[in-house]
């Protein structure tokens, strides 16, 4: 097995990757906890997945953060808790933050990973497709449906935050 590979890879993606983990559950010991999994399913696998880690990684966080809502038997807002609540703060960069990641829990699994992936981790359609196992006209779908619910929901936040300028 090449170990080097596998820390090399570790080392370099793990940042994107758990960012990716938390935009997912939005919560952080969520998603470190997420994230340690699958790089522990990867080291296994290593030799048959290391052409193409990275698309096997996102692919395996959000295939296992839906299964998680999926065991829960819940909503992805009930099984997100408010863990990951923020202290109060006058930085307009944290409540942004705050309110985005409030936003992204209400969208459903599928649009939440299609619009994370495609917008926030920047990825093309076709390896958003590979990521979630679908079409690049169903990814295309889910991100634009999700999209649409975020502009819903931030609008008044974005429109109040312009104002105070």
């Amino acid at each position: 097995m090449a170990d080097g590979e596998f820390d090399e890879f570790v080392r370099s993606r793990s940042t994107g990757l758990l960012r990716i983990a938390y935009l997912l559950t939005g919560d952080r010991h969520a998603a470190e906890d997420l994230l340690q999994e699958v790089l522990e399913q990867m080291y296994v696998r290593w030799r048959r997945i290391r052409g193409a880690p990275e698309v096997y990684a996102r692919r395996t966080l959000v295939n296992r953060s839906i299964n998680r809502w999926r065991r829960r038997g819940r909503r992805p807002e009930a099984a997100l808790g408010d863990l990951d609540v923020g202290l109060p703060d006058h930085s307009d960069g944290i409540v942004v933050r705050d309110v985005v990641v409030k936003a992204l829990r209400e969208l459903p699994p599928r649009q939440r990973a299609a619009v994370v992936l495609r917008y926030l981790d920047d990825r093309p359609v076709e390896e958003v497709a590979a990521a979630l196992e679908c079409s690049p006209g169903t990814v295309k779908s889910n991100a634009a449906r999700g999209l649409e619910k975020l502009r819903a929901a931030l609008g008044p936040v974005l429109v109040r935050e312009g104002d105070e300028r």
